[in-house]
């Protein structure tokens, strides 16, 4: 109801062709199932299309709010121009998209290019998901944080105290003031990044990674040792050969402006 609220508020004078939805989360984008929200644990299976339909009377896009991000940077940032891109979006997790051909890649149910939830450490840290040793669970932005409280709890020196809000953001800002721990934090997580990399590069064989959220904005920290690694990786320098390695343009605003997209590719194929 709060949702139908919102939609409701901002709702335009103007003729709506469709609504278009950027969601968290596996979801089917046929029939605009959220099949489970991180932030909403009561959305399991939830038909919020279908909800939204009914209220509105206007067709209703639901996709997977990485895969969105992508299509905006496709369609109006970094991506431009390019016809195989690989999108990733390092934050509190990992998220993914893929663009190959010209095509966003959705798989059977759209659960396609979950790339934050590889397998880079067997055995390793606990996921979000519940697995263990996925690239979310290290390189993320929670996982940076989370390393160097548990560095710190077993008597690692650093200007950092251990604390459960500690963020990425406070441990990029010690490792620019020279941090041993905290480096170190930010070396692990970009070698695995550009590890996992290595083995997106193989299978997509892009000629662009943008890469998005907050934890991209750390610069050499992250993308220094994310270049070494993925460079040993390889198997054919090829791969890496007119590779543009990127940020993301569009911001906050990248899954929004995806979203419209989304809705534009659809309206178009009506």
């Amino acid at each position: 109801e709060r949702f139908v609220a919102l939609i409701n508020a901002v709702w335009p004078n103007e003729t709506v062709e469709a609504i278009s939805v950027a969601a968290a989360g596996p979801l089917d984008p046929e029939t605009g199932t959220i099949l489970s929200a991180p932030n909403i644990p009561e959305w399991i299976n939830f038909p919020l299309g279908e909800r939204l339909a009914e209220n509105f009377g206007v067709p209703v896009y639901v996709g997977n709010d990485a895969n969105l991000a992508l299509l905006g940077e496709w369609r109006y940032g970094a991506g431009q121009g390019h016809h195989d891109l690989i999108y990733i979006t390092i934050s509190t997790g990992i998220g993914g998209g893929v663009i190959s051909g010209g095509q966003l890649l959705l798989g059977q149910r759209g659960l396609a290019a979950e790339l934050g939830h590889v397998t880079v450490l067997p055995g390793g840290p606990l996921c979000s998901c519940g697995q263990r040793g996925h690239l979310e669970a290290i390189s993320s932005g929670l996982a940076i944080a989370r390393f160097v409280n548990e560095q710190l709890a077993e008597g690692e020196a650093s200007i950092l105290k251990m604390s459960a809000d500690l963020s990425a953001r406070e441990v990029a800002k010690a490792a620019r003031r020279g941090d041993p721990l905290a480096k170190a934090a930010y070396t692990r997580a970009g070698e695995y990044l550009g590890q996992a990399l290595a083995d997106f590069l193989h299978i997509f064989n892009p000629s662009i990674v943008i890469f998005g959220g907050g934890v991209s904005r750390s610069g050499a920290l992250i993308f220094d040792p994310l270049k070494d690694a993925l460079y040993k990786q390889v198997m054919d320098p090829d791969y890496v050969k007119n590779l543009v390695l990127t940020t993301a343009r569009l911001g906050d605003n990248a899954g929004l402006i995806g979203a419209q997209v989304q809705a534009e590719l659809k309206l178009s194929s009506i």
